[in-house]
């Protein structure tokens, strides 16, 4: 039977990773604290309290080496700690200190691209890549087809999934548009496939572009990786529990 392997939240968006062990998903939310942060570039026309599209802000389709940032947050305080190969640690409030984030990532973004501005927030829905709060599932299977089609083992980072899910047929998730799935105590429906992009080329442990992943989901006749869905019962998610679609 599939069940839950692991769960992941980004809180700033673009900008690090962090495992957790268990969840309460709210009905019309996205996963708590993920994505609740987004910094946006010189360029960006995001305004604040409303969701915009990525290409408002930092990620590693435009700067690869922000793949390699892991986050740790601390909930009560609302403080991050930030880390990176190549650079200190760097633990900061987003809300009061934001300029800490701007010039700790300074050295990571290509100065011919529009650089760091400023830090926005978004609570409840963040800024996910869809515009509804989404939760992206992802197939533990999918994800290795893709490495057999490469010939070389790759991270699960790589696609930023919040719930990835181990047993199930590889691209068996391709179908689920439409569909109810109860996972654990909560119950999700299936919205749409997300369409991914060049951030996925860059290795989460050096960031440094080293995969042709859209060139291997090509391969199997399509440049998705993961299904959206929408939470429509609030309930509790934990890693080892059962994923049925209903």
């Amino acid at each position: 039977m599939s069940h839950v392997a692991s769960l992941w939240r980004h809180p700033i968006k673009g900008y690090g990773r962090e495992a957790i062990d268990k969840v309460i998903f709210a009905a019309g939310q996205s996963m708590p604290w993920d994505r609740v942060w987004a910094v946006a570039h010189e360029a960006s026309k995001a305004e604040p309290g409303e969701w915009a599209k990525c290409g408002n802000f930092g990620r590693a389709a435009k700067a690869p080496a922000l793949m390699a940032v892991t986050a740790a947050l601390d909930e009560t305080s609302e403080t991050i700690t930030l880390s990176h190969p190549d650079l200190p640690d760097l633990t900061f409030k987003p809300d009061d200190t934001p300029n800490a984030l701007i010039d700790w990532t300074a050295s990571l973004v290509s100065k011919d691209r529009a650089l760091p501005s400023h830090i926005m927030r978004l609570d409840g829905r963040g800024y996910t890549d869809s515009p509804f709060a989404s939760v992206s599932l992802c197939n533990m299977a999918s994800h290795k087809a893709v490495e057999t089609h490469l010939g070389t083992g790759l991270s699960i980072h790589r696609w930023r999934g919040n719930l990835w899910i181990d047993g199930l047929a590889p691209w068996e998730e391709m179908s689920w548009a439409g569909k109810i799935i109860r996972i654990g105590g909560c119950v999700f429906k299936a919205r749409e496939l997300a369409t991914r992009c060049m951030s996925t080329a860059s290795n989460p442990d050096t960031g440094v572009r080293d995969a042709d992943t859209l060139g291997a989901l090509d391969h199997f006749g399509h440049q998705e990786f993961s299904m959206l869905a929408e939470v429509i019962e609030t309930g509790p998610v934990a890693v080892g529990d059962t994923v049925e679609v209903l």
